[in-house]
C-alpha cells in the first residue's frame, strides 16, 4: 500500500529527514521518501496505515499535513 501526504513547513535537508524518520517510525510503514520540491512524501507499508497515525507523526514533528491520498 502507497500514501502520498502533502507536507507544508518543509524548507531544507533536515525537514526532510525529520519527517521521513517520523513517518518510518510508524508501525506497519516500510519506508518513505520525501521531497521538499514538491512538497510530498510517499510511504510504502505492508497493510494500512491510518490517516490519523501519518498526520500525528507529522504534526509531532513540527509540520503541517494539507492531505493523504492513496498513491
Amino acid at each position: 500500500m502507497k500514501k502520498k501526504i502533502i507536507v507544508e513547513g518543509m524548507s531544507c535537508g533536515h525537514c526532510v529527514n525529520h519527517v521521513k524518520t517520523a513517518l518510518e517510525e510508524l508501525n506497519g510503514v516500510n519506508s518513505a521518501s520525501v521531497d521538499l520540491n514538491s512538497k510530498t512524501a510517499v510511504i510504502e507499508a505492508s497493510g494500512e496505515v491510518d490517516d490519523a497515525a501519518i498526520k500525528a507523526a507529522i504534526e509531532d514533528a513540527g509540520y503541517e499535513v494539507a492531505g493523504i491520498e492513496k498513491a
